[in-house]
């Protein structure tokens, strides 16, 4: 194995998927350039016809990624910021996720759009959102949140191949993260969660950026207060893993959701739906979120910081959910 950045693996991915399949073209942003580091060297590779920069005009770009796949073409579309979505909703939500099913699947959509999203790094409201709930209400889109290099790599890999809308978003914090990467030609499959810390006294379900935070919150409880936290990273939000939540609870009795979306109609919601409809028997105290409130997101660092959820802030509800547990587990105790 070798050690990548989160970014660079990304690179990787679509350096091999788009030397295996020379139809799939690239184009969007400043993808030449490439600001965020994931499309760096592309175009001098595979060419200007492969690989374009675009106008910044998102509904034209989402439009023309709808016509390219329908006609055959792979996709990958960089929308930069996860913000310009909005910009360019027409083309995702009326036509990506409708038309293969208003065509019976006689269209089929290979479209794979990248873009960084979240906030803690003092970019302003316009650029600092976490949209995936929009998203994932479409009905009509696969939703990837990877947070490690491996697992970059590998779902990016698993989206192009799909044939299906996929909306690839991108932890603009943790981009620069190292990690092990495993050699060869691999897939990460969607639905499929990772446990990334196990545990036994209490689930918490982290997305995304939300894992490190989570992670390290998980260890100070455990150092700290004998608190033993089970922390899952879902992968994917479409499709989402509901056996892995469910098999936690059922050992735990407790969760925590942590999502930097903000709070009304998160992702954390919905997955807090999932675990009242059908792991409530399971559960030994409220399910508790932890997300940004209903406001957007400063640009000022110190209110950013304030509204922005950390390990701090995770850890004390954790300890507030624990408080109304039954007796003490074993594993808590030592």
């Amino acid at each position: 194995m070798a050690k990548r950045r989160l970014m660079q693996a990304i690179n990787d991915a679509l350096t091999e998927e788009m030397t295996r399949d020379p139809r799939i073209v690239l184009f969007g942003e400043d993808v030449k350039i490439s600001m965020f580091g994931d499309t760096k060297g592309l175009q001098a590779r595979f060419g200007a016809d492969r690989v374009r920069n675009t106008p910044i005009s998102e509904e034209t770009l989402t439009g023309m990624a709808v016509g390219a796949a329908a006609a055959g073409r792979p996709v990958v579309l960089h929308l930069m910021f996860s913000n310009f979505a909005y910009a360019g909703f027409d083309g995702i939500a009326n036509q990506m996720t409708k038309l293969p099913f208003m065509t019976g699947g006689q269209i089929r959509l290979p479209v794979t759009v990248l873009c960084g999203f979240g906030g803690g790094t003092s970019t302003g409201a316009q650029h600092s959102d976490t949209p995936y709930p929009m998203l994932m209400n479409l009905g009509g889109l696969n939703i990837a949140v990877p947070t490690t290099p491996a697992d970059a790599k590998g779902l990016l890999k698993s989206a192009i191949r799909s044939g299906y809308p996929t909306f690839f978003l991108e932890a603009r914090t943790r981009g620069g993260e190292m990690g092990e990467v495993p050699d060869g030609d691999y897939e990460t499959p969607f639905g499929s969660a990772r446990i990334a810390r196990p545990g036994s006294d209490i689930t918490v379900i982290a997305i995304g950026a939300m894992v490190r935070p989570a992670l390290e919150a998980a260890e100070f409880l455990a150092e700290n207060d004998g608190i033993n936290a089970e922390v899952i990273d879902p992968r994917t939000l479409v499709p989402f893993d509901e056996s892995a939540l469910l098999s936690s609870i059922a050992k735990t009795g407790h969760l925590v959701i942590v999502d930097e979306a903000r709070d009304r109609c998160s992702a954390a919601s919905h997955i807090a739906a999932i675990a009242a409809d059908k792991g409530f028997a399971s559960l030994r105290a409220s399910v508790r979120r932890v997300t940004v409130p209903d406001m957007p997101m400063p640009y000022a660092p110190i209110l950013e910081k304030a509204i922005y959820p950390d390990s701090k802030r995770i850890a004390a509800v954790v300890k507030s959910v624990l408080r109304t547990r039954g007796p003490i587990s074993a594993s808590a105790a030592q």
